[in-house]
């Protein structure tokens, strides 16, 4: 194939225009994510604008599914805050110092269930469309039984 087949980005482009590494979309082709791109002479990898839909759907499953590794460096340090509180923790300690504490602990737990909140919002709202979807099927397999049925009878 010609580099330049209209549509056809080159693993470079396409991993730019993606936001993923050439990595990336390598080890996605070999996990079976991708089907194996069109080759140019001399092998490079071509990517079509269906295997870019297909990338992009990839990444939107990941981000949907998945967590970035932002939200668990966030995650992770909560948990550190908790830990070090709990090592500093005095049962001597005034009442005051120890709200204090609590709350720190409080909001690093907020911040926490907002990350997953944000997630299972994302995902009721693509579990909706999945649903929609279903019932239009379910809809077009009554209307089809329904046809079915009358042109036996006739």
């Amino acid at each position: 194939m010609e580099k330049s087949a209209p549509g056809y980005l080159q693993i470079g482009e396409a991993a730019e225009r993606s936001r993923l590494t050439q990595r990336t979309l390598r080890y996605y082709e070999e996990r079976g994510l991708l089907p194996p791109p069109t080759r140019m002479e001399g092998g490079f990898r071509l990517y079509s604008p269906q295997d870019m839909e297909r990338i992009e759907r990839v990444r939107e499953l990941k981000d949907l599914l998945g967590v970035s590794l932002a939200d668990i460096k966030e995650m992770l340090e909560a948990e550190d805050v908790r830990t070090q509180i709990r090592a500093e923790w005095r049962k001597d300690a005034g009442a005051g110092e120890k709200a204090r504490k609590v709350r720190i602990a409080r909001e690093v737990t907020l911040r926490q269930i907002a990350i997953l909140d944000q997630k299972v919002g994302r995902m009721e709202k693509m579990r909706a469309q999945l649903a929609e979807r279903l019932a239009k099927h379910d809809d077009l397999l009554r209307q089809f039984a329904e046809a079915a049925s009358v042109a036996a009878r006739d």
